[in-house]
C-alpha cells in the first residue's frame, strides 16, 4: 500500500520562472548541475533568498538546504562578517585601473595560508584557475599531455578536460588526444601513464581526496613520480580547499604540490577562485625572467574588491571559529543518522553516505543493487516536499541541531517511501521523468 505523503510544496512561479530561464540561458541556469533537470519534475525550485543553512523560493517554500551553493556557501547564507566585509569594499569601489592596496593585502595573506606557495593568482572560477596551472606546467616542461585523475568529476569547462567526457560537442579532435587519465590511489596506474608517453607528460592533476581518502604513502609517490619523470604535480582543491582543512587536504595529509588551485570555499560563494605555487612556476607569468612569456590568467575582475574583501573575511572565520571542524562534525552527525534510518527501513544496502564528513554524498540503488537515477529523482521528490533541498549532505558553519533534525526526520519519511518503490517499483511514485547526468551526448529529454 501506498504510504501517506505530505503534499507537494506549490511552485507554480517556480515553474513558470525555469521556463523563462531556459529561454534565455542555455540549459537553464549557468552551472549544468543547477539546471532544472537535475532536480525532480515541477519540484525545482526557483530561489529568492537564503539565511545561514535555510533557503525560500519565489512561491515562499523554506528549505534547509545542503547543497550550500555547490559546496562554496562554507559559513553560510548571509553570513553577517562577511556581508559587512564586502559592504565596506564595495561603498570604496569594486575595480580601478592599476592594483589596490587590498589586492596585495589579500594576496599576501592567501601565500601565507598555502604551505610552498610563493605567489598567486586571483580568478573567478576554478576551470580557469585549472586551465591557468596547465598553461604554466606546458611552459615550464616543453610539453603538452596532460594526465588526470578519472576518478575526479570536474577540473575544467576548457577543452582540455571536457574532451575527455561525453559532452565533447564543438570540441576539435585533435584536444582528445592532449589528455589521458589514471586511476586513484593506483601508482601503477599512473606509472603505465608516464612509461606510455615518455617524456611527453607536462603535469599531473588531481584531487588529493574525494570520495576516497588518500592511501598511505599514494600523494607522497605521486609527488616521487612527477619528480622522476620532469612532470608538475597539480592539486585541485576547488573542492578539498577549507573543508579538509586550512587551507586544504594538502595541509592535512603533509604533501606539497607544485601548483594548486582553490575556489569553492574561498569566499563563502562570493566569486573568488585561485592558483597559487612555486615562484619559478608562477613567474612565468611574470615580468622578472627573460623566458618566453605565459599569458597568465589575465582577468578584468579577477581581483575586484568585493570578491577579495570576501575571501579576507572568510579566512579570517576559519582562522577564528575552528570552521573545519565543525564541518566534520555536522558530517558525522548526519552520517551517523541516515545509517540508522537506512537500517530502520531496510534500505541500507541501497541508500547510503559516502566521502569526508564535511562534504558528504548519498548513494541510491534500485532493487538489484545498480546506482539509479530513478531512485535518487525518488530521494530528492521525497525530500523536497518535506522541505528539504539536498542534492548532497553538505555542511556548513551555520547547520544547527534544528536543521539536522528536521532533515533526519524528512530522510526518514523519504526512506519509507523508498522501501516501498523498491518493493513495488518506482515508476509508480516517481512524479515525472528522471533527474539527467549532466555528463550526457544528447539530451534525452528536450526541455
Amino acid at each position: 500500500m501506498r504510504l501517506v505523503e505530505p503534499d507537494s510544496p506549490r511552485m507554480a512561479r517556480s515553474a513558470a520562472l525555469n521556463a523563462r530561464l531556459c529561454d534565455v540561458v542555455p540549459g537553464g541556469a549557468h552551472t549544468y548541475a543547477k539546471g532544472a533537470d537535475q532536480f525532480p519534475m515541477n519540484l525545482a525550485p526557483v530561489l529568492r533568498r537564503g539565511a545561514g543553512c535555510r533557503v525560500w523560493d519565489v512561491d515562499d517554500n523554506e528549505y534547509v538546504e545542503w547543497g550550500m551553493g555547490l559546496r562554496a556557501v562554507t559559513l553560510g547564507h548571509g553570513f553577517e562578517p562577511v556581508v559587512e566585509a564586502v559592504a565596506r569594499a564595495a561603498a570604496e569601489g569594486t575595480n580601478f585601473t592599476r592594483p589596490s592596496e587590498l589586492e596585495l593585502e589579500a594576496a599576501e595573506a592567501f601565500v601565507g595560508l598555502v604551505p610552498g606557495a610563493d605567489m598567486v593568482k586571483f580568478t573567478k572560477d576554478g576551470s580557469t584557475a585549472n586551465t591557468g596551472a596547465i598553461k604554466l606546467a606546458r611552459a615550464a616542461t616543453g610539453r603538452d599531455r596532460v594526465a588526470l585523475c578519472r576518478e575526479h568529476p570536474f577540473f575544467s569547462y576548457d577543452d582540455w578536460f571536457i574532451s575527455t567526457t561525453a559532452v565533447s560537442g564543438g570540441i576539435p579532435a585533435s584536444c582528445k588526444t592532449e589528455t589521458v587519465g589514471f586511476a586513484y590511489n593506483d601508482r601503477d596506474s599512473l606509472e603505465r601513464v608516464f612509461a606510455l608517453h615518455p617524456e611527453q607528460i607536462a603535469c599531473v592533476i588531481l584531487e588529493p581526496a574525494r570520495l576516497e581518502e588518500p592511501e598511505p604513502n599514494y600523494l607522497e609517490s605521486v609527488a616521487a613520480l612527477c619528480r622522476r619523470h620532469g612532470a608538475v604535480l597539480i592539486f585541485d582543491e576547488c573542492v578539498t580547499g577549507f573543508r579538509w582543512d586550512v587551507p586544504g587536504a594538502q595541509t592535512r595529509f603533509g604533501v606539497t604540490p607544485d601548483l594548486s588551485t582553490f575556489g569553492k570555499g574561498m569566499a563563502n560563494g562570493f566569486a573568488l577562485s585561485a592558483l597559487v605555487g612555486r615562484r619559478e612556476l608562477m613567474e612565468l607569468g611574470g615580468l622578472k625572467h627573460q623566458r618566453e612569456r605565459v599569458f597568465l590568467l589575465s582577468t578584468t575582475h579577477g581581483a575586484e574588491h568585493v570578491g577579495l574583501a570576501a575571501g579576507l573575511a572568510t579566512w579570517t572565520a576559519y582562522l577564528e571559529h575552528a570552521v573545519t571542524d565543525k564541518l566534520a562534525t555536522i558530517g558525522e552527525a548526519m552520517r551517523a543518522g541516515v545509517t540508522e534510518l537506512a537500517r530502520k527501513h531496510a534500505v541500507e544496502a541501497y541508500v547510503a553516505t559516502v566521502g569526508h564528513p564535511a562534504c558528504l554524498f548519498y548513494t541510491t540503488r534500485d532493487a538489484d543493487g545498480a546506482p539509479s537515477q530513478e531512485f535518487r529523482t525518488l530521494f530528492l521528490q521525497e525530500l523536497i516536499k518535506r522541505g528539504v533541498l539536498a542534492p548532497s549532505l553538505v555542511a556548513s558553519y551555520s547547520h544547527d541541531y534544528a536543521a539536522i533534525e528536521k532533515t533526519l526526520a524528512a530522510i526518514d519519511g523519504a526512506l519509507g517511501v523508498y522501501n516501498q518503490a523498491l518493493e513495488h517499483g518506482v515508476d509508480g511514485y516517481l512524479n515525472g521523468r528522471a533527474v539527467q547526468p549532466v555528463y550526457r551526448r544528447y539530451n534525452k529529454h528536450a526541455a
